[in-house]
């Protein structure tokens, strides 16, 4: 049984990933102390809410550096909704330009979209060979959110690097953005595994699969 510790920094739906978490065979727990966040199987960075408040919080447990220190070692990573977001370069909201961890270029902004926030279910794009979403090519996640980030330079097409690009799920509200990312140890998604049923409950399985 994997352990996977979800980080408590004030932000996210603590519970409902815990419950989520544990019913698909993890030993969860939810705490802030930095040393069972570095020493788990796994790490859950979840959040909802404004992007600078979220980095606030995170800051206030040193969850930049334990998230840092996981990724230097190999050590997987999952952020979910704003959890995602806080791992870019940059949230922009209400006018106001905030600081993410940086773990990926890109900048949180508005969507452009009639309606926000987008609210429901909603299909997403898989990029070919993706673990995480191996075998949900067609599902449909639950989706709460109005920011997002609809560029990810390290992902375009033809830019030379050493280093292998991340594979982007893309989802469209208005226009396209990030629905979720695979990078190594560090994954992320959008939209909520917790609340999105089956589908949901699959994609934390097979993030599981990926725990040392």
């Amino acid at each position: 049984m994997k352990k996977v510790v979800v980080l408590d920094y004030g932000s996210g739906n603590l519970r409902s990933a815990e419950r989520a978490l544990a019913r698909v065979g993890a030993d969860v727990t939810v705490t802030a102390d930095p040393q069972a966040a570095l020493a788990a199987d796994g790490l859950v960075v979840p959040g909802v809410g404004a992007f600078a408040a979220c980095m606030a919080g995170l800051r206030a447990v040193d969850g930049p550096r334990i998230i840092g220190r996981r990724l230097a070692g190999g050590r997987p990573v999952l952020g979910v909704c704003v959890g995602m977001q806080i791992l870019f370069e940059r949230g922009v909201e209400h006018g106001y330009d905030a600081e993410g961890c940086g773990e990926w270029p890109g900048v949180v902004e508005p969507l452009r979209a009639p309606v926000l926030p987008h609210m429901g279910w909603n299909t997403v794009q898989v990029p070919a060979g993706s673990v995480l979403f191996d075998g949900l090519e067609d599902q449909r996640f639950y989706f709460v959110h109005s920011y997002g980030v609809r560029e990810l330079p390290l992902a375009a097409d033809g830019v030379p690097s050493r280093i292998k690009p991340p594979q982007v799920t893309w989802a469209e509200h208005g226009d396209r953005f990030v629905a979720g990312v695979e990078n190594a140890a560090l994954s992320a998604t959008q939209f909520h595994p917790e609340k999105s049923g089956d589908a949901g409950a699959q994609l934390l399985t097979n993030w599981l699969h990926t725990l040392d």
